[in-house]
Parts: C-alpha cells; sequence; structure tokens
C-alpha cells in the first residue's frame, strides 16, 4: 500500500533537489522518496541495538582507550632523559664497552 504526499518547497530548495536528481539520472519525486528510505533505514538499523547491545558496544571501545606505559621515557623530560643517557653510558663503561 502507498500513500500519496504533497509537499511545498522554495524555489531554491526545488532547484537544488533537480540538479541532485539530474546527477544521479532520477526524477525529483524519485530522490526524495529514495532519500527518506535510506534514511528510515539507517534509523532502523540504529534502533535495532537493545540497550544492553549498545552498553556492550561502548564498554569494548572503551577498552581500546587508556594509556600504555612503554617502560622507558618518550615525553620531552630533559632531565629524565639525561639522567638515563648517563646511566646507560655509565654501564657500557663498567662492562668494559
Amino acid at each position: 500500500m502507498s500513500q500519496i504526499l504533497s509537499l511545498e518547497l522554495s524555489d531554491e530548495l526545488y532547484t537544488s533537489l533537480k540538479q541532485q536528481a539530474e546527477v544521479f539520472g532520477l526524477s525529483v519525486q524519485e530522490l526524495i522518496v529514495s532519500s527518506l528510505m535510506e534514511q528510515s533505514s539507517r534509523n532502523q538499523s540504529e534502533r535495532s541495538l537493545t540497550v544492553a547491545e549498545k552498553e556492550a558496544v561502548r564498554e569494548r571501545f572503551r577498552r581500546h582507550a587508556g594509556s600504555i606505559d612503554l617502560g622507558y621515557a618518550t615525553g620531552i623530560d630533559n632531565e629524565g632523559i639525561d639522567a638515563d643517557l648517563a646511566r646507560a653510558y655509565d654501564s657500557k663503561d663498567d662492562l668494559g664497552e
């Protein structure tokens, strides 16, 4: 079953829709119906997740966030870096290198 819907569009909007429709080889009516169907489909797929499913998706996403300790300096703490380098050179001298 289908329904007839009448719309009143400004001249500017109609002209824009007509140009878009021509690019796709459609009439203005076909472009509008296609756009509405696509939007409706997107909305239904977004709504299809339950609250629990949405929370599970959020939790999986959160697992990727956070910080990582690489075990060595990666910042711009020059004094700390200098101290690390001095220790590294001292330990090489102790090994006879």
